[in-house]
């Protein structure tokens, strides 16, 4: 099991899906086969979506399990969908880019400040959708580490 948080195994450039349910699932499934997650936790992610959107503007989503979901987290980890095109996440919001995150303990509130200090650039959201590698995508968030 990976103690990193962003692995290039957790990115899936150019990444096509259907729709918002495939955009979740597929976040959430990387989080569980990296071993951030029981199985269990992507059903949170669903029923945190039906609560409110995770929607966060700028292009950006981030679909996370819902506050009784904790114990379903074995370690902090955020998966990346890099979307091969557009994608409609509801009341046409447009989404280029989602973040599936997992934190273990309160380590969530981090990560979410972490990308929203990415994300609060639209200059590092424009590297994130033309990122040709997973290393291209990894260095942005390395910029802003502690």
């Amino acid at each position: 099991m990976t103690t990193q948080v962003i692995t290039p195994e957790n990115i899936r450039l150019k990444a096509n899906v259907a729709d918002k349910e495939a955009a979740i699932r597929i976040a959430g499934e990387i989080l569980v086969n990296q071993g951030y997650v029981l199985p269990d936790y992507v059903g949170k992610m669903f029923e945190r979506e039906e609560l409110t959107s995770t929607f966060m503007g700028n292009y950006i989503a981030i679909p996370h399990g819902t506050e009784d979901a904790k114990e379903k987290v074995l370690a902090s980890g955020i998966s990346i969908l890099q979307l091969s095109e557009p994608l409609d996440y509801g009341n046409g919001n447009i989404v280029k880019v989602v973040f599936g995150i997992a934190g273990k303990n309160n380590e969530h509130l981090d990560i979410l400040s972490k990308i929203a200090i990415v994300c609060s650039d639209e200059a590092n959201i424009d590297r994130i959708v033309h990122a040709e590698t997973e290393q291209d995508l990894m260095a942005i968030f390395e910029e802003v580490n502690d």
